[in-house]
C-alpha cells in the first residue's frame, strides 16, 4: 500500500498514537507514514505552540515523515490532491464523529479511512456509524492493543510535576521536562 496519513493536535503525542502508527503500518503494508501536526485544529483547542507541537511529533515519530498541516479540515487538506487515494488514520472516538466532519463524503471519495479500535468504543456502536456513510466500504476497522492514554491526561499529570514514564516515548517526556510545558 502506498501512503497513510495520520493527523491530529498531537498536543502532545503519546503512546496510543505511537501504537496506533505501528499498528496501521503492520496492518494496511504502509510504505509511507505521513504525520501531520494540525497548525490551527478545527475540532479541539491547543495549549502548546505549533512549532513545539510539531518539534514533540518529530521525537514521537523519529522515522515518519513528520509535516505542518495548516488545514482546519481533513477535506481540506485532502483536496490539494498531493496524495492519490492515501488512508487516513483516525482513532474509534473520531469515526463516531465523523458524520459530522466537514462534507464527510468527500473525505471518503479524496481517501479510505483507517480506523484503530480502542476500549469505550464497541464494534456495534463502530458499525452503526458505518450504516450512516454514503461509502462504508472505504472504511476499514483495525485492532490496536488498549491504550489507556489521552493527551489530556499527559498533561494534567505533566501540570502536576508528576512523572510521564510508561504514557509518552522517552524523548518526547524529557522534552516537556526540561522546558516546563504543560506547567501553570
Amino acid at each position: 500500500m502506498g501512503v497513510a496519513l495520520f493527523g491530529g493536535a498531537f498536543d502532545p503525542p503519546h503512546n496510543g498514537h505511537v501504537a496506533l502508527a505501528r499498528a496501521a503500518k503492520r496492518h494496511f503494508g504502509v510504505e509511507q507514514l505521513v504525520v501531520l501536526v494540525a497548525a490551527a485544529p478545527g475540532h479541539k483547542r491547543v495549549t502548546t505552540d505549533t512549532t513545539t507541537r510539531l518539534e514533540l511529533a518529530r521525537l514521537a515519530f523519529p522515522d515518519e515523515d513528520v509535516r505542518l498541516d495548516e488545514h482546519a479540515r481533513t477535506v481540506d487538506l485532502l483536496r490539494e490532491g498531493e496524495w492519490d487515494d492515501p488512508l487516513f488514520l483516525i482513532g474509534a472516538d473520531q469515526l463516531r464523529d465523523f458524520p459530522s466532519w466537514k462534507e464527510p463524503d468527500e473525505v471518503l471519495r479524496l481517501a479510505r479511512l483507517g480506523v484503530a479500535t480502542r476500549p469505550g468504543y464497541p464494534r456495534v456502536e463502530l458499525e452503526a456509524v458505518l450504516a450512516r456513510l454514503t461509502r462504508p466500504e472505504r472504511v476499514e476497522l483495525f485492532e490496536i492493543p488498549p491504550q489507556h492514554v489521552a493527551s489530556r491526561d499527559v498533561r494534567a499529570r505533566a501540570a502536576a510535576g508528576e512523572p510521564l514514564e510508561g504514557l509518552v516515548p522517552q524523548s518526547v517526556a524529557e522534552l516537556i521536562e526540561r522546558r516546563g510545558l504543560y506547567r501553570p
